[in-house]
Protein backbone atom coordinates (compact mmCIF):
# COMPACT_ATOMS: atom_id res chain seq x y z
CA UNK A 1 0.00 0.00 0.00
CA UNK A 2 0.87 3.40 -0.74
CA UNK A 3 0.15 7.44 -0.31
CA UNK A 4 0.00 9.26 -2.82
CA UNK A 5 -1.21 13.14 -2.59
CA UNK A 6 -4.06 14.57 -4.66
CA UNK A 7 -1.80 17.30 -5.28
CA UNK A 8 0.93 15.49 -6.64
CA UNK A 9 1.65 16.50 -10.70
CA UNK A 10 1.93 13.92 -12.93
CA UNK A 11 2.20 14.67 -16.73
CA UNK A 12 -0.54 12.13 -18.72
CA UNK A 13 -3.20 12.91 -21.43
CA UNK A 14 -6.08 13.18 -18.64
CA UNK A 15 -6.01 16.67 -17.68
CA UNK A 16 -5.70 17.02 -13.59
CA UNK A 17 -9.38 17.42 -12.22
CA UNK A 18 -9.03 20.84 -9.81
CA UNK A 19 -8.63 19.75 -6.20
CA UNK A 20 -11.13 22.11 -5.11
CA UNK A 21 -13.73 18.89 -6.71
CA UNK A 22 -11.98 16.26 -5.11
CA UNK A 23 -12.32 15.02 -1.29
CA UNK A 24 -11.01 12.05 0.13
CA UNK A 25 -13.51 10.42 2.31
CA UNK A 26 -11.83 7.74 3.81
CA UNK A 27 -7.53 7.70 5.45
CA UNK A 28 -7.28 4.67 3.28
CA UNK A 29 -3.99 4.33 1.14
CA UNK A 30 -3.60 3.15 -2.49
CA UNK A 31 -3.45 -0.29 -3.12
CA UNK A 32 -0.48 -0.34 -5.38
CA UNK A 33 -0.83 -4.31 -5.59
CA UNK A 34 -4.70 -3.58 -7.43
CA UNK A 35 -5.48 -4.58 -10.39
CA UNK A 36 -7.67 -1.18 -11.59
CA UNK A 37 -8.84 1.97 -10.94
CA UNK A 38 -12.54 1.35 -9.43
CA UNK A 39 -15.37 4.23 -10.44
CA UNK A 40 -18.37 4.29 -8.97
CA UNK A 41 -20.77 5.67 -11.02
CA UNK A 42 -23.84 6.67 -8.88
CA UNK A 43 -24.94 10.25 -10.04
CA UNK A 44 -22.84 11.55 -12.64
CA UNK A 45 -24.00 9.02 -15.35
CA UNK A 46 -22.00 9.99 -18.31
CA UNK A 47 -19.05 9.35 -20.15
CA UNK A 48 -18.06 12.82 -21.22
CA UNK A 49 -17.76 16.02 -19.44
CA UNK A 50 -17.27 14.68 -16.38
CA UNK A 51 -14.97 14.92 -13.39
CA UNK A 52 -15.21 11.81 -11.67
CA UNK A 53 -14.41 9.36 -14.79
CA UNK A 54 -11.58 11.80 -15.63
CA UNK A 55 -10.46 11.47 -11.86
CA UNK A 56 -10.80 7.96 -12.00
CA UNK A 57 -8.69 7.91 -15.91
CA UNK A 58 -6.29 10.54 -13.90
CA UNK A 59 -5.43 7.66 -11.33
CA UNK A 60 -5.32 5.10 -14.29
CA UNK A 61 -2.24 6.64 -15.71
CA UNK A 62 -0.99 7.80 -12.83
CA UNK A 63 -1.17 3.95 -11.71
CA UNK A 64 -0.54 2.58 -15.43
CA UNK A 65 -3.67 0.74 -13.97
CA UNK A 66 -7.03 0.33 -16.51
CA UNK A 67 -10.23 1.63 -15.10
CA UNK A 68 -13.56 -0.43 -13.99
CA UNK A 69 -16.22 2.18 -14.51
CA UNK A 70 -19.39 0.39 -11.89
CA UNK A 71 -22.76 1.75 -12.93
CA UNK A 72 -25.50 -0.18 -10.31
CA UNK A 73 -29.17 0.52 -9.74
CA UNK A 74 -30.83 -0.47 -6.72
CA UNK A 75 -33.69 -2.04 -6.14
CA UNK A 76 -34.51 -0.73 -2.33
CA UNK A 77 -34.75 3.37 -3.14
CA UNK A 78 -37.71 5.23 -2.06
CA UNK A 79 -39.88 5.57 -4.82
CA UNK A 80 -38.33 3.25 -7.13
CA UNK A 81 -40.83 2.68 -10.10
CA UNK A 82 -41.14 1.97 -13.65
CA UNK A 83 -40.47 5.10 -14.63
CA UNK A 84 -37.60 5.93 -12.72
CA UNK A 85 -35.93 2.48 -13.45
CA UNK A 86 -36.41 3.08 -17.30
CA UNK A 87 -34.76 6.10 -17.75
CA UNK A 88 -31.68 4.94 -15.81
CA UNK A 89 -31.61 2.27 -17.64
CA UNK A 90 -31.90 4.38 -21.08
CA UNK A 91 -28.79 5.84 -19.75
CA UNK A 92 -27.05 2.81 -19.06
CA UNK A 93 -27.48 1.32 -22.59
CA UNK A 94 -25.56 4.60 -24.15
CA UNK A 95 -23.36 4.19 -21.68
CA UNK A 96 -22.47 0.76 -22.89
CA UNK A 97 -22.25 1.54 -26.12
CA UNK A 98 -19.66 4.28 -25.49
CA UNK A 99 -17.81 2.46 -23.21
CA UNK A 100 -17.76 -0.45 -25.89
CA UNK A 101 -16.60 1.77 -28.29
CA UNK A 102 -13.67 3.41 -26.32
CA UNK A 103 -12.30 0.36 -25.62
CA UNK A 104 -12.82 0.53 -21.63
CA UNK A 105 -14.78 -2.08 -19.07
CA UNK A 106 -18.39 -0.90 -18.06
CA UNK A 107 -19.89 -3.50 -15.49
CA UNK A 108 -23.87 -2.31 -15.39
CA UNK A 109 -25.87 -4.02 -12.69
CA UNK A 110 -29.40 -3.71 -11.76
CA UNK A 111 -30.19 -5.43 -8.74
CA UNK A 112 -33.29 -8.31 -9.53
CA UNK A 113 -34.45 -8.32 -6.18
CA UNK A 114 -33.75 -6.19 -2.68
CA UNK A 115 -30.68 -6.81 -1.62
CA UNK A 116 -29.20 -8.83 -4.21
CA UNK A 117 -26.63 -6.39 -4.91
CA UNK A 118 -24.97 -6.44 -0.95
CA UNK A 119 -21.09 -7.44 -0.79
CA UNK A 120 -21.02 -6.89 -4.77
CA UNK A 121 -18.99 -3.16 -4.14
CA UNK A 122 -17.01 -5.02 -1.54
CA UNK A 123 -15.76 -7.41 -4.13
CA UNK A 124 -14.96 -4.98 -6.64
CA UNK A 125 -13.25 -3.04 -4.23
CA UNK A 126 -10.93 -5.81 -3.16
CA UNK A 127 -9.36 -6.11 -6.06
CA UNK A 128 -9.49 -2.14 -6.84
CA UNK A 129 -6.00 0.17 -6.01
CA UNK A 130 -8.66 2.70 -4.87
CA UNK A 131 -11.98 4.10 -5.83
CA UNK A 132 -13.61 7.35 -7.01
CA UNK A 133 -17.14 8.26 -6.80
CA UNK A 134 -19.28 11.13 -7.30
CA UNK A 135 -19.99 13.62 -4.78
CA UNK A 136 -23.80 14.48 -4.70
CA UNK A 137 -26.02 16.97 -1.77
CA UNK A 138 -29.16 15.08 -1.66
CA UNK A 139 -31.20 11.89 -1.50
CA UNK A 140 -29.79 9.03 -0.71
CA UNK A 141 -26.32 8.85 -1.83
CA UNK A 142 -24.21 10.76 0.99
CA UNK A 143 -25.18 8.42 3.23
CA UNK A 144 -24.22 5.17 0.59
CA UNK A 145 -20.98 6.74 0.07
CA UNK A 146 -19.72 7.57 3.98
CA UNK A 147 -21.29 3.93 4.77
CA UNK A 148 -19.43 2.52 1.83
CA UNK A 149 -16.05 4.14 2.70
CA UNK A 150 -16.03 3.68 6.29
CA UNK A 151 -15.89 -0.09 5.46
CA UNK A 152 -13.00 0.28 2.32
CA UNK A 153 -9.67 -0.78 3.22
CA UNK A 154 -8.22 1.70 0.44
CA UNK A 155 -8.92 5.32 -0.51
CA UNK A 156 -11.98 6.26 -1.46
CA UNK A 157 -12.52 9.61 -3.12
CA UNK A 158 -15.54 11.68 -4.12
CA UNK A 159 -15.48 13.95 -6.84
CA UNK A 160 -18.09 17.07 -7.14
CA UNK A 161 -19.07 17.72 -11.07
CA UNK A 162 -22.51 19.38 -9.74
CA UNK A 163 -22.39 22.82 -11.23
CA UNK A 164 -20.24 25.70 -12.63
CA UNK A 165 -19.50 26.37 -9.39
CA UNK A 166 -16.95 23.85 -7.22
CA UNK A 167 -19.56 23.15 -3.57
CA UNK A 168 -16.84 24.01 -1.25
CA UNK A 169 -16.34 27.46 -3.24
CA UNK A 170 -19.72 28.60 -2.13
CA UNK A 171 -18.41 29.34 1.47
CA UNK A 172 -21.68 29.66 3.04
CA UNK A 173 -25.88 28.77 2.67
CA UNK A 174 -27.73 31.97 0.99
CA UNK A 175 -31.06 32.68 1.72
CA UNK A 176 -31.82 34.51 -1.51
CA UNK A 177 -30.95 34.19 -5.05
CA UNK A 178 -30.23 38.03 -4.84
CA UNK A 179 -26.86 37.07 -2.41
CA UNK A 180 -25.90 33.96 -4.10
CA UNK A 181 -26.41 35.37 -7.89
CA UNK A 182 -23.61 38.64 -6.24
CA UNK A 183 -21.74 35.49 -4.78
CA UNK A 184 -21.35 34.43 -8.09
CA UNK A 185 -20.29 37.17 -9.59
CA UNK A 186 -17.20 37.88 -7.43
CA UNK A 187 -16.18 34.41 -7.38
CA UNK A 188 -17.20 32.00 -10.87
CA UNK A 189 -15.13 33.94 -13.72
CA UNK A 190 -12.02 31.90 -12.41
CA UNK A 191 -14.16 28.10 -12.95
CA UNK A 192 -14.80 29.20 -17.05
CA UNK A 193 -10.26 28.44 -17.18
CA UNK A 194 -10.06 25.71 -19.30
CA UNK A 195 -8.81 23.57 -16.38
CA UNK A 196 -11.85 24.07 -14.70
CA UNK A 197 -13.68 22.26 -17.42
CA UNK A 198 -14.33 18.95 -17.13
CA UNK A 199 -12.77 17.21 -20.71
CA UNK A 200 -15.56 16.62 -23.27
CA UNK A 201 -14.02 13.07 -24.03
CA UNK A 202 -11.98 11.77 -21.68
CA UNK A 203 -11.90 8.32 -22.94
CA UNK A 204 -10.88 9.29 -26.11
CA UNK A 205 -7.39 10.38 -24.48
CA UNK A 206 -6.87 7.51 -23.19
CA UNK A 207 -4.25 5.35 -24.70
CA UNK A 208 -2.27 2.31 -23.98
CA UNK A 209 -4.19 1.34 -20.86
CA UNK A 210 -5.59 -2.95 -20.61
CA UNK A 211 -9.32 -3.09 -19.92
CA UNK A 212 -9.91 -4.17 -16.13
CA UNK A 213 -10.92 -7.85 -15.86
CA UNK A 214 -13.80 -8.37 -13.32
CA UNK A 215 -13.81 -12.09 -11.90
CA UNK A 216 -15.82 -14.52 -13.20
CA UNK A 217 -16.79 -15.64 -9.85
CA UNK A 218 -18.70 -11.52 -9.46
CA UNK A 219 -19.75 -11.98 -12.69
CA UNK A 220 -21.39 -15.92 -11.64
CA UNK A 221 -22.30 -13.96 -8.38
CA UNK A 222 -24.06 -11.09 -9.25
CA UNK A 223 -24.33 -10.81 -13.84
CA UNK A 224 -24.18 -8.09 -15.83
CA UNK A 225 -27.44 -6.78 -16.47
CA UNK A 226 -29.04 -7.50 -19.35
CA UNK A 227 -30.13 -3.94 -20.43
CA UNK A 228 -31.77 -5.04 -23.42
CA UNK A 229 -34.60 -7.54 -21.96
CA UNK A 230 -34.83 -4.95 -19.06
CA UNK A 231 -35.74 -2.36 -21.41
CA UNK A 232 -38.65 -4.55 -23.71
CA UNK A 233 -40.41 -6.06 -20.72
CA UNK A 234 -38.08 -7.50 -18.27
CA UNK A 235 -38.47 -4.21 -15.84
CA UNK A 236 -41.52 -5.99 -15.10
CA UNK A 237 -40.38 -8.81 -13.20
CA UNK A 238 -38.16 -6.31 -10.47
CA UNK A 239 -40.04 -5.35 -7.17
CA UNK A 240 -40.78 -1.99 -8.05
CA UNK A 241 -43.88 -0.07 -8.42
CA UNK A 242 -45.41 -0.85 -11.78
CA UNK A 243 -48.28 2.29 -11.51
CA UNK A 244 -45.69 4.75 -12.19
CA UNK A 245 -45.67 4.32 -15.61
CA UNK A 246 -42.98 5.18 -18.51
CA UNK A 247 -43.48 8.74 -19.58
CA UNK A 248 -44.03 8.19 -23.30
CA UNK A 249 -42.68 11.52 -24.73
CA UNK A 250 -38.96 12.14 -26.03
CA UNK A 251 -38.69 14.23 -22.57
CA UNK A 252 -39.52 10.89 -20.81
CA UNK A 253 -36.72 8.64 -22.33
CA UNK A 254 -33.55 8.55 -20.45
CA UNK A 255 -29.49 8.76 -21.60
CA UNK A 256 -26.83 10.57 -23.24
CA UNK A 257 -28.45 10.53 -26.53
CA UNK A 258 -31.72 11.89 -25.73
CA UNK A 259 -30.35 14.64 -23.62
CA UNK A 260 -28.04 15.61 -26.52
CA UNK A 261 -31.09 15.71 -28.77
CA UNK A 262 -32.95 18.02 -26.50
CA UNK A 263 -29.96 20.27 -26.06
CA UNK A 264 -29.84 20.88 -29.88
CA UNK A 265 -33.30 21.36 -30.30
CA UNK A 266 -32.82 24.08 -27.61
CA UNK A 267 -29.73 25.49 -29.16
CA UNK A 268 -31.38 25.87 -32.18
CA UNK A 269 -35.07 26.22 -31.72
CA UNK A 270 -35.98 27.51 -28.49
CA UNK A 271 -32.61 29.55 -26.64
CA UNK A 272 -33.25 32.79 -28.76
CA UNK A 273 -36.40 33.22 -27.11
CA UNK A 274 -35.62 31.88 -23.69
CA UNK A 275 -36.01 35.23 -21.66
CA UNK A 276 -39.43 36.21 -23.50
CA UNK A 277 -41.48 32.82 -23.72
CA UNK A 278 -39.95 30.46 -20.91
CA UNK A 279 -43.25 30.43 -19.00
CA UNK A 280 -45.93 29.77 -22.02
CA UNK A 281 -47.87 27.31 -21.49
CA UNK A 282 -48.09 26.98 -25.47
CA UNK A 283 -45.05 26.78 -27.70
CA UNK A 284 -42.58 27.77 -24.42
CA UNK A 285 -39.58 27.53 -24.66
CA UNK A 286 -37.69 25.75 -22.08
CA UNK A 287 -34.98 23.04 -22.25
CA UNK A 288 -36.61 20.34 -21.42
CA UNK A 289 -33.36 18.99 -19.71
CA UNK A 290 -33.84 19.07 -16.08
CA UNK A 291 -34.33 14.95 -15.86
CA UNK A 292 -31.55 14.56 -17.80
CA UNK A 293 -29.22 16.93 -15.40
CA UNK A 294 -30.88 15.36 -12.25
CA UNK A 295 -29.67 11.57 -13.48
CA UNK A 296 -26.38 13.19 -14.90
CA UNK A 297 -26.89 12.16 -18.46
CA UNK A 298 -25.87 15.16 -19.49
CA UNK A 299 -23.20 18.06 -17.94
CA UNK A 300 -24.34 21.71 -16.46
CA UNK A 301 -21.00 22.36 -18.05
CA UNK A 302 -21.70 21.37 -21.44
CA UNK A 303 -24.72 22.96 -22.13
CA UNK A 304 -23.88 26.57 -20.84
CA UNK A 305 -20.78 25.96 -23.02
CA UNK A 306 -23.31 25.61 -25.74
CA UNK A 307 -25.20 28.53 -25.04
CA UNK A 308 -22.17 31.10 -24.20
CA UNK A 309 -21.21 29.68 -27.88
CA UNK A 310 -24.64 30.26 -29.27
CA UNK A 311 -24.03 33.84 -28.70
CA UNK A 312 -19.98 34.29 -29.16
CA UNK A 313 -19.48 35.02 -25.27
CA UNK A 314 -16.30 35.40 -23.22
CA UNK A 315 -15.39 35.99 -19.84
CA UNK A 316 -13.83 39.26 -20.91
CA UNK A 317 -17.37 40.74 -22.06
CA UNK A 318 -18.52 40.28 -17.95
CA UNK A 319 -19.49 43.75 -16.42
CA UNK A 320 -16.73 45.36 -14.18
CA UNK A 321 -18.15 45.13 -11.12
CA UNK A 322 -20.37 42.65 -9.07
CA UNK A 323 -24.22 43.97 -8.42
CA UNK A 324 -26.22 41.17 -8.13
CA UNK A 325 -28.17 41.85 -11.48
CA UNK A 326 -30.39 39.36 -12.79
CA UNK A 327 -29.49 41.19 -16.39
CA UNK A 328 -26.29 42.77 -17.78
CA UNK A 329 -23.60 41.59 -15.76
CA UNK A 330 -22.70 38.85 -17.91
CA UNK A 331 -22.49 41.03 -20.77
CA UNK A 332 -24.58 38.08 -22.96
CA UNK A 333 -27.89 38.08 -25.05
CA UNK A 334 -31.16 38.88 -23.12
CA UNK A 335 -31.64 35.07 -23.27
CA UNK A 336 -28.35 33.82 -22.55
CA UNK A 337 -28.51 35.55 -19.27
CA UNK A 338 -31.82 34.62 -18.56
CA UNK A 339 -31.01 30.81 -19.42
CA UNK A 340 -27.98 31.20 -17.41
CA UNK A 341 -29.70 32.30 -14.30
CA UNK A 342 -31.78 29.53 -14.58
CA UNK A 343 -29.30 26.92 -14.53
CA UNK A 344 -26.56 28.02 -12.89
CA UNK A 345 -28.06 31.21 -10.23
CA UNK A 346 -31.14 28.91 -8.92
CA UNK A 347 -30.13 25.74 -10.02
CA UNK A 348 -26.89 25.73 -7.91
CA UNK A 349 -28.02 27.50 -5.23
CA UNK A 350 -30.02 24.41 -3.98
CA UNK A 351 -26.96 22.46 -4.51
CA UNK A 352 -25.02 24.49 -2.22
CA UNK A 353 -27.87 24.64 0.73
CA UNK A 354 -27.85 20.96 0.25
CA UNK A 355 -24.02 20.61 0.50
CA UNK A 356 -23.92 22.89 3.66
CA UNK A 357 -27.67 21.56 5.38
CA UNK A 358 -27.14 18.14 4.35
CA UNK A 359 -28.96 16.84 7.94
CA UNK A 360 -32.43 19.13 7.43
CA UNK A 361 -32.60 20.28 3.80
CA UNK A 362 -35.85 18.52 3.47
CA UNK A 363 -36.99 19.58 6.85
CA UNK A 364 -39.27 22.67 7.79
CA UNK A 365 -36.49 23.11 10.29
CA UNK A 366 -34.09 24.86 7.42
CA UNK A 367 -36.60 27.64 6.12
CA UNK A 368 -35.58 30.82 7.54
CA UNK A 369 -36.33 32.42 10.63
CA UNK A 370 -39.55 34.66 9.27
CA UNK A 371 -40.92 31.65 7.55
CA UNK A 372 -40.92 29.90 10.35
CA UNK A 373 -42.46 32.69 12.34
CA UNK A 374 -45.32 33.73 10.05
CA UNK A 375 -45.89 29.93 9.66
CA UNK A 376 -45.99 29.14 13.21
CA UNK A 377 -48.65 32.09 13.52
CA UNK A 378 -50.65 30.72 10.88
CA UNK A 379 -50.32 27.49 11.71
CA UNK A 380 -54.39 27.02 13.23
CA UNK A 381 -56.07 29.51 10.49
CA UNK A 382 -59.40 28.07 8.90
CA UNK A 383 -58.53 26.52 6.16
CA UNK A 384 -61.23 26.75 3.09
CA UNK A 385 -60.54 23.26 2.27
CA UNK A 386 -58.34 20.29 3.54
CA UNK A 387 -57.90 17.29 1.10
CA UNK A 388 -55.97 14.04 1.92
CA UNK A 389 -52.66 12.66 -0.06
CA UNK A 390 -55.24 10.34 -1.75
CA UNK A 391 -57.13 13.10 -3.20
CA UNK A 392 -53.87 15.06 -4.29
CA UNK A 393 -52.51 12.72 -5.86
CA UNK A 394 -55.93 11.80 -7.78
CA UNK A 395 -56.41 15.37 -8.55
CA UNK A 396 -59.67 15.16 -6.75
CA UNK A 397 -59.44 18.60 -5.88
CA UNK A 398 -61.80 21.96 -6.57
CA UNK A 399 -59.58 23.64 -8.51
CA UNK A 400 -59.70 22.86 -12.44
CA UNK A 401 -55.83 24.17 -12.85
CA UNK A 402 -54.25 22.13 -9.90
CA UNK A 403 -55.86 19.30 -11.14
CA UNK A 404 -54.67 19.80 -14.27
CA UNK A 405 -51.35 20.47 -13.05
CA UNK A 406 -51.47 16.92 -11.25
CA UNK A 407 -52.41 15.01 -14.34
CA UNK A 408 -49.40 16.64 -15.91
CA UNK A 409 -47.19 15.36 -12.82
CA UNK A 410 -48.48 11.85 -13.41
CA UNK A 411 -48.56 11.40 -17.22
CA UNK A 412 -45.33 13.41 -18.29
CA UNK A 413 -43.14 13.36 -14.83
CA UNK A 414 -43.11 17.01 -15.03
CA UNK A 415 -45.46 20.24 -14.09
CA UNK A 416 -45.23 23.75 -16.16
CA UNK A 417 -42.44 25.46 -14.79
CA UNK A 418 -44.88 28.57 -13.37
CA UNK A 419 -48.01 26.43 -12.57
CA UNK A 420 -45.27 24.03 -10.53
CA UNK A 421 -44.97 27.42 -8.39
CA UNK A 422 -48.90 27.20 -7.74
CA UNK A 423 -49.40 23.78 -7.40
CA UNK A 424 -47.16 23.68 -4.42
CA UNK A 425 -48.39 26.58 -2.99
CA UNK A 426 -52.29 25.33 -2.97
CA UNK A 427 -51.01 21.95 -1.51
CA UNK A 428 -49.56 24.57 1.22
CA UNK A 429 -53.33 26.16 1.60
CA UNK A 430 -55.56 22.98 1.44
CA UNK A 431 -53.29 20.86 3.71
CA UNK A 432 -54.22 20.11 7.71
CA UNK A 433 -50.65 21.34 8.88
CA UNK A 434 -47.26 22.84 7.09
CA UNK A 435 -45.51 19.16 7.75
CA UNK A 436 -48.84 17.75 6.30
CA UNK A 437 -48.27 20.35 3.01
CA UNK A 438 -44.36 19.65 3.28
CA UNK A 439 -44.78 15.92 3.39
CA UNK A 440 -47.59 15.24 0.59
CA UNK A 441 -45.37 18.09 -1.77
CA UNK A 442 -42.09 15.84 -1.32
CA UNK A 443 -44.32 12.39 -1.89
CA UNK A 444 -45.85 13.31 -4.94
CA UNK A 445 -42.80 15.38 -6.72
CA UNK A 446 -40.50 12.79 -5.67
CA UNK A 447 -42.42 9.74 -6.54
CA UNK A 448 -44.16 11.14 -10.30
CA UNK A 449 -41.31 13.72 -11.56
CA UNK A 450 -38.26 12.95 -13.09
CA UNK A 451 -36.36 15.39 -11.97
CA UNK A 452 -37.63 14.61 -8.52
CA UNK A 453 -35.27 13.94 -5.41
CA UNK A 454 -32.84 16.56 -6.69
CA UNK A 455 -30.96 19.56 -4.73
CA UNK A 456 -33.29 22.02 -7.35
CA UNK A 457 -36.78 20.23 -6.95
CA UNK A 458 -36.35 20.50 -3.41
CA UNK A 459 -35.89 24.52 -3.63
CA UNK A 460 -38.81 24.60 -5.67
CA UNK A 461 -40.95 22.92 -3.05
CA UNK A 462 -39.11 25.05 -0.13
CA UNK A 463 -39.53 28.22 -2.03
CA UNK A 464 -43.39 27.50 -1.95
CA UNK A 465 -42.60 27.82 1.73
CA UNK A 466 -40.49 31.00 2.39
CA UNK A 467 -36.88 29.34 1.22
CA UNK A 468 -34.35 31.93 -1.20
CA UNK A 469 -37.83 34.23 -0.95
CA UNK A 470 -38.65 36.79 1.23
CA UNK A 471 -41.54 38.36 3.73
CA UNK A 472 -44.47 39.59 1.69
CA UNK A 473 -46.95 41.81 2.61
CA UNK A 474 -50.04 42.72 3.06
CA UNK A 475 -50.26 39.47 5.70
CA UNK A 476 -53.05 36.71 4.64
CA UNK A 477 -55.01 34.17 6.39
CA UNK A 478 -52.85 30.63 6.50
CA UNK A 479 -49.98 32.44 4.29
CA UNK A 480 -48.90 34.90 6.80
CA UNK A 481 -46.38 36.90 5.00
CA UNK A 482 -45.44 33.49 2.61
CA UNK A 483 -45.88 34.83 -1.37
CA UNK A 484 -49.54 34.28 -2.00
CA UNK A 485 -50.07 32.48 -5.43
CA UNK A 486 -53.80 32.32 -6.98
CA UNK A 487 -55.39 30.05 -9.59
CA UNK A 488 -57.44 33.12 -10.98
CA UNK A 489 -54.59 35.22 -11.49
CA UNK A 490 -52.20 32.54 -12.78
CA UNK A 491 -55.26 31.85 -15.21
CA UNK A 492 -55.02 35.23 -16.42
CA UNK A 493 -51.30 35.25 -16.99
CA UNK A 494 -50.89 32.25 -18.87
CA UNK A 495 -54.01 32.09 -20.83
CA UNK A 496 -53.94 28.52 -19.94
CA UNK A 497 -57.65 27.63 -21.38
CA UNK A 498 -55.96 25.00 -23.96
CA UNK A 499 -53.65 23.36 -21.05
CA UNK A 500 -56.96 23.05 -19.05
CA UNK A 501 -58.22 20.98 -22.08
CA UNK A 502 -55.14 18.66 -22.40
CA UNK A 503 -55.14 18.02 -18.69
CA UNK A 504 -58.72 18.15 -18.21
CA UNK A 505 -59.97 14.86 -17.46
CA UNK A 506 -58.13 11.84 -15.40
CA UNK A 507 -57.21 8.66 -17.70
CA UNK A 508 -57.54 6.34 -14.75
CA UNK A 509 -56.60 3.24 -17.00
CA UNK A 510 -53.00 5.03 -17.34
CA UNK A 511 -52.73 6.66 -13.81
CA UNK A 512 -53.68 4.23 -11.16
Amino acid sequence: MMSLSTEQKVTTAINPVPAIRVSALNQGKVNEQGQYILYWMVAQRRVSWNFGLQRALEWGERLKKPVLIFEPLRIGYKWASDRLHTFVIQGMKDNQALCEEYGITYYPYVEPKQGAGKGLLAQLAHSACMIVTDEYPCYFIPRMVKAAAQHCPMLMEQVDSNGLLPLRASGRVFTTAASFRRHLQKTLLPFFASEHFPMREPLAAVKDLEKAQVSEQILENWPQADLNHLLNGGIQTLPIDHEVKVVDLETGQGGFQAAQRLLERFIDERLWRYHSDRNALESGSASELSAHIHFGHISVHEIAQRAFEYCDWHPQKVASKPNGSREGWWGASSAVEAFIDELVTWREIGFTFGFHRLDDYDQLSSLPDWALKTIAEHRDDPKPYIYTLESFEKAETHDELWNAAQRQLIREGRIHNYVRMLWGKKIYEWSASPETALEIMIELNNKYALDGRDPNSYSGIFWCLGRFDRAWGPERPIFGKLRYMSSDSTMRKLKAKNYLKRYATAQQAELF
